[in-house]
């Protein structure tokens, strides 16, 4: 209970039965009460806590791969618009062979596989007859084919000896950093390549 409310209840006690209730001093009194009391209850109001609003959610970041990722490619051969092609990650062989025109009349696209994802920096070879010595055609017999180090795609180059999925994409980055192979004996450079996993690829390359 408010100490002036108390105040006020003390002081009617000790006016005791003179206090008449239409007496002008007994309306003041009341009066000066219900002041108090609203008083009091205006402090106890304003001595609640006010809750602090919640800080807005941090917003949630995102880890997609941009969708603008692409891939360039060298289309060549028996196509009509031959030339370097930037298309976006994912696309097919079909892609490419589509933007760069289509095949040359009379051609033919059967020594490629149409299906096969692009691969970053590859070459394309359009109507290339499949044979030992066809740059950039379908390895059908690999103990028999002779692959055109500058020419070859990395998937072509996983059938050489002991040449694996990171092998072969050391080989055509290292091809693509230095411009092409010069030689042969430049896969000595190429990290993983030691003397003896040299000669056996050897017969199997050329320039």
């Amino acid at each position: 209970m408010p100490p002036s409310f108390q105040a006020f209840r003390a002081a009617l006690a000790s006016q005791g039965p003179a206090l008449d209730a239409g007496k002008p001093g007994l309306r003041v009194l009341l009066a000066v009460g219900a002041l108090a009391v609203a008083v009091a209850g205006f402090f106890v109001w304003r001595s609640q806590p006010t809750p602090e609003p919640l800080p807005p959610p941090a917003p949630i970041s995102s880890s997609t791969p941009s969708p603008t990722a692409k891939v360039t490619v060298h289309v060549a051969g028996k196509i009509r618009k031959p030339g370097v092609y930037l298309l976006p990650a994912g696309a097919r062989v079909a892609d490419a062979v589509t933007v760069a025109g289509g095949v040359a009349r009379g051609a033919s696209t059967g020594s490629l596989n149409l299906a096969r994802r692009l691969i970053d920096g590859e070459q394309i070879v359009v109507g290339t007859p499949a044979g030992p010595a066809a740059p950039g055609s379908a390895v059908s017999d690999p103990a028999a084919t002779v692959l055109d180090l500058n020419s070859a795609t990395t998937e072509q180059l996983e059938q050489l000896p002991g040449v694996g999925e990171v092998l072969a994409a050391r080989i055509t980055e290292f091809r693509d950093s230095h411009g092409g192979f010069t030689s042969v004996e430049q896969l000595r450079e190429v990290s993983g390549i030691g003397p003896r996993k040299f000669d056996e690829i050897k017969p199997k390359v050329r320039v």
